[in-house]
């Protein structure tokens, strides 16, 4: 009996395999992610406002987010009994999802210096993974209402990347009114080749 899990790394192998080419550490609950600016889990874009007493401050993380269906195999032999449940690598695919995070301060009486972050802020959050082609595979844009001045959201982009279609870029953008806007990009490989090669030899296992 097949059934759907959603699941960053459902396999130690495959963590392993996949975490060097997206330079960054496997989470049990979020998975590997790709992150702008590199650096850091506090790295953070930024600019100031033209007279120097506002900053605006941004990040976004993109988790590809796998997807795959389990299976069901027998135990080894002498213990077919003790069956259990393996990834099926025909099933694998991309479900993409990105998490922005900001910061927002004011300075006092100092240009630059003696900074607070205070208040409520509306953040606008936007993001669009283009194929290589330049079109649109996924976009997303939400307008975050009375947001304290640090924060992180995560936002979902709703739609299934197919394994192995070639090259993407991440163009992102974090605003804040009154402060300015920050944009990045990301680059992003959709080859599933080291997932698949984790879980064929998880499934030869007896």
């Amino acid at each position: 009996m097949k059934r759907t899990r959603i699941a960053a790394v459902a396999l130690a192998t495959a963590a392993a395999a996949l975490a060097p080419a997206l330079g960054q550490p496997a989470t049990a609950a979020d998975g590997p992610y790709l992150q702008d600016p590199a650096g850091g889990e506090k790295a953070m874009k930024s600019q100031w406002t033209k007279d120097e007493m506002h900053k605006l401050e941004g990040q976004l993380r993109f988790y590809p987010g796998i997807r795959y269906k389990t299976v069901t195999r027998p135990g080894p032999s002498g213990a077919s009994e003790y069956e259990r449940q393996v990834a099926d690598p025909k099933t694998l695919g991309w479900q993409p999802s990105f998490d922005f995070g900001w910061a927002v301060s004011d300075s006092q009486l100092v240009k630059k210096a003696v900074t607070t972050k205070d208040g409520r802020h509306p953040i606008v959050v936007h993001a669009v993974l283009r194929s290589a082609d330049h079109a649109k595979a996924v976009e997303v844009r939400q307008e975050l209402a009375d947001r304290p001045a640090t924060g992180r959201a995560k936002v979902e982009g709703g739609k299934r990347i197919a394994c192995d279609t070639g090259a993407y870029t991440v163009e992102w953008s974090l605003t804040r009114s009154g402060y300015g806007t920050l944009t990045g990009t990301l680059s992003w490989d959709s080859s599933c080749e080291q997932y698949r090669t984790a879980f064929s030899t998880e499934n030869g296992k007896v």
